[in-house]
């Protein structure tokens, strides 16, 4: 090791990197910058006392800031996941409330529910092949998104994509939050009738009620434990809300028809005809990308923990099948709803359960949206905030960790509860957060797909400068890819946020943000790396970890031919 001293008293360390216990050479050598400011005693051991475990068989190099035990690749005994759990994983995840109100923007435009229900299941089925695609390419690999996304884009390019999905994730996380609140509040009202009466001490500015944000609070205390959860365990949960949610709705489908069968929705004729009917089937198919689209790319943090690939293969008929349900769930009781109190129509179910006298089957509801909202906050929000905080700082931040971080950033710093009473544009903001992700899921699945014909080095996804180092830590290519499709997109997301802004037919873009994005961006990416290929990332065959033992890690190269059972040893 190299030392060299600056007059500032910065110190930076050189040491050569080794793989596999020999020295590469100077295309692929470490010199890793260890880069440390004079700090007292105390704070030396509060660091170490900081630090996380770091698996003895880490494929990192020791004491790097690349890797901690939660973040490489999953051990054979925590594969535990089988193809009912991915089944039951997608019943609990589709039942939210964000995916009960997705019908609500259709018929806004002027669509009907004939249209409505089509662009529900065209939407879902498409967005389904992708998430199919990055699952079954984790359940393989049995890595993290973080770490997945170092072979296509490079080491420090990935830094967007974390740190990006890691910001969506703890807004989310808080917003979630805010609803779950809301069901907190129901089923104490269920119990106590007179916790509505709880008198306000808050200002007018708080954007939030003394009741409300003791409603909160509880939903954030109750939802904490479920966050620190192994992510092995998380299949209990999932079983529990797959039962529970799912059997709530079709109870509250039920009532609707019985009590008014059908409603006026059913009735209403749609307005627009010709090309303006198909812009607007094209926008609504956008709108449903959007609301899966995260998982998109955070699905290989839970595939990961797949005993074989082929459990994952349960998704392409679990997704399009219970996404769509729900979604005809919330366009047949808010049409009800709309019979039943006054024509007025509550899309959102927890405004509509606020209506009922019935109250056994209000607190029913309400613990089901709640159980809900937990499970979708873990599947969607914390564990991807966390994998991100994990791969961000690996030397201090586990998974828990990151869940607790995620949840007090989402919970209290964002302040959520502002967010919905102030922020409609932020909002939009965040909707249309699928300008930014679209390009990212269309590289992924272009990268180990079509460009390496499913052929990567994995232990080289945790050694910087190593295979995936590219120039400089980024592949310009996926660079360039992101650069070419983004900016075109920003100007009708821009008018999408604010409506008086108006900017042209650029908003036909932002309508197919999604294709867009996604397929361009992988075309640009293909198209540049046929033409300038990155010859030390193709291999013959899949580099990946069987088992670790001890201080080493044993490797075994897999072709696409190799079994499930080679890929996951159960």
């Amino acid at each position: 090791m190299r030392n060299c001293q600056y007059a500032s008293g910065t110190r930076i360390a050189l040491r050569p990197y080794l793989l596999n216990g020999n020295t590469q050479g100077n295309a692929h050598s470490d010199l890793i910058l260890l880069v440390s400011i004079p700090m007292s005693g105390l704070t030396k051991r509060f660091l170490l006392k900081l630090e996380v475990d770091q698996s003895p068989s880490s494929l990192a190099p020791k004491g790097s800031h690349w890797s901690n035990r939660d973040i490489d690749p999953v051990p054979p005994e925590q594969r535990t996941w089988k193809m009912i759990d991915y089944f039951t994983y997608w019943i609990s995840d589709a039942f939210n409330v964000a995916t009960w109100e997705i019908a609500s923007s259709i018929l806004a435009l002027g669509l009907s529910w004939k249209d409505a229900i089509p662009i529900i299941i065209v939407g879902y089925g498409i967005l389904m092949l992708f998430v199919v695609l990055n699952g079954v390419t984790g359940a393989r690999l049995h890595i993290p998104f973080p770490v997945l996304n170092r072979s296509s884009m490079g080491f420090y390019l990935s830094y967007w994509s974390i740190f990006s999905r890691a910001v969506l994730a703890c807004f989310w996380m808080g917003i979630q939050g805010a609803n779950g609140g809301e069901c907190v509040t129901q089923m104490l009202r269920a119990i106590w009738p007179s916790y509505r009466n709880i008198p306000n001490h808050l200002p007018p500015n708080a954007g939030i009620t003394t009741q409300g944000m003791l409603s909160y609070f509880l939903f954030w205390i109750i939802q904490l434990p479920f966050l620190l959860l192994r992510p092995h365990k998380l299949r209990y949960l999932f079983w529990a809300k797959a039962i529970i949610a799912p059997s709530c709705g079709l109870a509250m489908m039920i009532w609707a028809f019985v009590k008014t069968g059908g409603g006026p929705i059913f009735a209403q004729q749609g307005t627009l005809h010709g090309s303006a009917r198909s812009w607007a089937w094209l926008s609504c198919m956008n709108s449903v990308f959007g609301n899966l689209a995260t998982l998109a790319v955070s699905i290989p943090d839970f595939t990961r923990y797949a005993r074989k690939p082929s459990d994952t293969y349960i998704q392409v008929v679990a997704i399009p099948i219970m996404l769509s349900l729900v979604g005809f769930f919330g366009i047949v009781v808010t049409s009800a709803g709309a019979v039943l109190y006054g024509g007025q129509l509550f899309w959102d179910p927890l405004r509509l359960i606020d209506n009922w006298t019935n109250r056994p089957a209000t607190f029913f509801a309400a613990f089901s949206f709640a159980l809900a909202t937990i499970g979708t906050n873990i599947s969607a929000n914390s564990l991807s905030a966390a994998n991100d905080f994990s791969a961000l700082f690996p030397r201090y931040i586990n998974l828990r960790r990151g869940s607790l971080l995620c949840a007090i950033i989402g919970g209290w710093v964002c302040v959520p509860w502002l967010v919905l009473a102030n922020a409609t544009t932020f909002l939009n903001f965040m909707s249309g957060y699928t300008v930014f992700i679209a390009p990212i899921i269309g590289i992924m699945v272009a990268d180990y797909w079509v460009l390496h014909k499913q052929k990567v080095d994995v232990p080289s996804m945790y050694h910087p400068h190593g295979r995936y180092w590219y120039t400089w830590g980024i592949n310009w290519r996926a660079l360039v890819a992101m650069l070419l499709t983004v900016p075109p997109m920003i100007p009708g997301l821009a008018q999408a946020i604010t409506p008086s802004l108006k900017t042209g037919n650029t908003i036909r873009l932002y309508d197919i943000s999604f294709f867009f994005g996604c397929f361009a961006g992988a075309a640009i990416f293909l198209t540049l790396s046929y033409l300038f290929p990155a010859q030390e990332t193709f291999v013959a065959k899949t580099i990946s970890v069987l088992e670790a033992d001890g201080a080493s890690s044993k490797q075994i190269t897999m072709d696409d031919k190799t079994s499930d059972e080679e890929y996951a040893r159960e």
